[in-house]
């Protein structure tokens, strides 16, 4: 018996046919753009602002326009007073300028929303915060424009994400942007204070003398001869009130790209002696 079919049949076979293709297509189209890196997903983007976003490490927080990084929830404005604005943990928001698939112009806030833009705008979403940090921090080795320097902070402020041995290979690379090895040498120091005071007992001490003291770490802080960033390395390891580490830490992490304060930096995030 010849079977036979109604063109009805034919469009009915035809139509399922190229949904199933259609759907074919649409996996295999998600799947390449899962595999893509967030790299990648970047320099294809068209010219225009690229958008994504990801967790904060916790302590971190802001209003879309301040940041901070205290873990108290507060805001400073600039180099005056602490503000009294609304301060939510995250996420991180990341804005590029970006033209013929290199990155422009790099902007970082915590919370808030978008703002508007009026050329084109790519958002890529969420990312996991380990890819978002990579990425910046690979970003901050490979420009040469004030981008590098711009990636560096919001890689330290992301979720679960040790940032400091990348900021140590960063600050020791001399093919590396001078202004952005600056600020790994300075974020270094923020999370190198962070560890070297980590477990110690507050001392507790008279504020003014303690003020006193301060002021003369940071008087030997000006002083640009070898034996004042000895003396600051001496008080950084081994000065038993630990604000005075602190301080001392910090203001070697101005000093710029000194071998000795690299070396320090390390064994102190490394667990040093």
């Amino acid at each position: 018996m010849m079977s036979h079919s109604t063109p009805g049949s034919r469009k009915l076979r035809l139509t399922v046919t190229g949904f199933a293709l259609t759907a074919a297509f649409l996996v295999l189209g998600a799947s390449e753009l899962l595999g893509q890196t967030l790299a990648s997903r970047v320099s294809a983007a068209p010219d225009g602002y690229v958008r994504f976003q990801y967790e904060a490490r916790p302590g971190v927080c802001g209003n879309g326009n301040w940041i901070s990084t205290d873990g108290e929830g507060r805001i400073r404005s600039g180099d005056s007073d602490d503000c009294d604005c609304a301060c939510e943990e995250g996420p991180v928001r990341i804005e590029m300028q970006v033209e013929d698939g290199v990155v422009r112009d790099l902007d970082a806030d915590v919370g808030g929303s978008w703002g508007t833009r009026s050329g084109r705008v790519t958002d890529l979403g969420e990312m996991s915060p380990t890819e978002a940090a990579d990425y910046l921090l690979n970003l901050a080795e490979s420009s040469q424009t004030g981008v590098a320097e711009d990636a560096i902070f919001p890689a330290t402020i992301a979720r679960g994400v040790e940032a400091w041995p990348r900021l140590l290979q960063i600050a020791r690379n001399d093919e590396v942007r001078s202004k952005a090895r600056r600020q790994a040498v300075f974020w270094l120091g923020q999370e190198a204070s962070e560890s070297a005071t980590e477990g110690l007992e507050s001392i507790i001490q008279d504020e003014d003398e303690l003020e006193v003291r301060e002021s003369a770490v940071f008087a030997l802080s000006q002083r640009r001869e070898d034996a004042a960033v000895d003396a600051l390395i001496r008080i950084a390891r081994d000065h038993e009130e630990p604000e005075l580490r602190k301080t001392a830490i910090f203001w070697l992490g101005q000093r710029g790209e000194d071998p000795r304060v690299l070396d320090l930096f390390e064994e102190l995030l490394a667990g040093g002696p």
